[in-house]
């Protein structure tokens, strides 16, 4: 069983150091030093990952931020400086996920770098962020999923459970199980980098995200359908019944970009076109 001790880790005066920022933290000191290393086993420019990612941390969190509040306004309309609260919680991963796409593009084409290349070196670190990150979500009591009484259920206090189940006290941890999904996907995308990097030919610039985007967005898919705290379009939660959770929607579209370039890559045996780049040419068969 889990129970959370509470947002706060420590508080010293009008300063508060919160679990959410604290883990927050960790995951960016983590990345930048993994995505770095990655990046020289690539033969990348020197300081091209430290360059990189405080551009991509704070688009990211802001894309992150406007993404959540945009589809739970009904939430912040009567009190809209909440919106900037974000060491309370309330950040979506598909949000980042686009936010950090254009900043890495924009980056790419600044410095004269191949798209691909550079996001194949930090899609281990965002797996491996994400579930970091998640345990966020334990410490705020919040991103939990259905009712439950499995032995590793996790307990919500009662301020934090929606009206529907107000009377429930234990709840399927989906922190947890994403979690550790995205543990098992960060070693499957090292074990591959380091395939790649004995073989080429079988990891060509672009597989390794689109792996990335294919087993992430399948374990989003099935864990959102256990949360009873989605984004949702045409209904509210918990259950969106009615309407359509919007990260099941965003995770089976972002699958399908995966999926299909993977299938560009192994099927059609051809480069993918590379945003980061503003010509590339075709290299001849």
């Amino acid at each position: 069983m889990f129970t959370s001790p509470g947002p706060e880790l420590v508080q010293l005066g009008p300063f508060v150091l919160r679990w959410y920022g604290l883990l927050i933290a960790c995951a960016v000191l983590i990345g930048l030093n993994l995505s770095s290393w990655l990046a020289q086993q690539r033969k990348l420019e020197n300081g091209l990952i430290s360059d990189l990612l405080p551009l991509l941390v704070l688009f990211s969190v802001i894309g992150a931020r406007i993404y959540y509040v945009s589809f739970e306004w009904r939430n912040y309309s009567g009190n809209w400086l909440r919106a900037f609260a974000v060491w309370e919680g309330g950040i979506a991963i598909h949000g980042a996920l686009l936010a950090g796409t254009i900043t890495l593009i924009l980056f790419c084409r600044w410095r004269r770098q191949s798209f691909w290349t550079v996001l194949d070196v930090l899609v281990p670190s965002i797996a491996l962020g994400q579930a970091i990150g998640r345990w966020g979500n334990f410490f705020n009591s919040e991103a939990f999923g259905v009712p439950t009484d499995l032995p590793w259920k996790l307990f919500i206090p009662f301020a934090s459970r929606p009206p529907l189940y107000a009377t429930s006290d234990y709840f399927h941890p989906t922190f947890l199980y994403e979690s550790l999904w995205n543990l098992a996907l960060f070693i499957g995308l090292m074990l591959l980098f380091r395939l790649g990097m004995r073989r080429p030919s079988a990891l060509p610039a672009g597989a390794l995200s689109c792996l990335y985007l294919v087993g992430y967005s399948l374990g989003r898919v099935w864990i959102e359908g256990l949360r009873i705290d989605p984004l949702c379009i045409g209904a509210l939660p918990p259950a969106c019944e009615g309407g359509i959770r919007i990260a099941q929607l965003m995770s089976g579209v972002l699958a399908a970009v995966g999926g299909f370039g993977l299938w560009w890559l192994y099927g059609r045996k051809k480069n993918l076109p590379d945003p980061g780049l503003k010509a590339q040419a075709e290299p001849s068969s």
